[in-house]
Parts: structure tokens; sequence; C-alpha cells
């Protein structure tokens, strides 16, 4: 489970955005989907799927004269809620 953000290319406030997402929905907290699956190590992911529904999943960003057209500080961010895993990022461009 992954999602995709735009903000501030500030490492310090990745952290800080890390540093939330833990508090509000703890990687260890007491998940039904957790104890369901509780054999399978890999689903062990409660957590992530809860974060999915806060983050979206996807962005719009608009282009302009083939450039992006982003803030002055702004990056875009992928954030790997349940991993480290391969991930395919699917880029679709297009026309007005």
């Amino acid at each position: 489970t992954a999602a995709i953000a735009v903000n501030e290319r500030d490492p310090d406030l990745w952290e800080d955005i890390l540093s939330i997402m833990e508090k509000l929905v703890p990687v260890r907290g007491d998940y039904r989907h957790n104890a369901k699956y509780g054999w399978i190590p890999s689903e062990q992911n409660a957590h992530a799927h809860i974060l999915n529904c806060l983050i979206k999943p996807s962005i719009t960003i608009p282009i302009e004269n083939g450039l992006m057209l982003l803030g002055t500080w702004q990056s875009i961010l992928f954030i790997e809620m349940d991993g480290p895993q391969t991930r395919t990022v699917q880029v679709h461009v297009m026309g007005e």
C-alpha cells in the first residue's frame, strides 16, 4: 500500500509527516484485520490500509509547455506504507 502527495521539498517536513502518520495510525495498533490474518506476516498491514484512506493514492498535476506546474518548493512524494516493496508507478498524461 502506497500513496502519492505533493508537498514541500524538505526532509525535516517529511520526517514530521512520517511521525504524525505513526501517531495517528500506529504500525503496531490493535487491528482486527491483523488479527484475522495473524499467521500471514505480509498481512500485518492494517495501518497501511487505513493511512491509504487518509492520503490520496493518486494526484493530478497540470503541465504547461511540457513542464509540471509545481510550486517553487514543491516535490512529488511517494509514501510507502507497507514496505519496502517493489512498486510500479503509472503516469498518465491527458490533453486538453
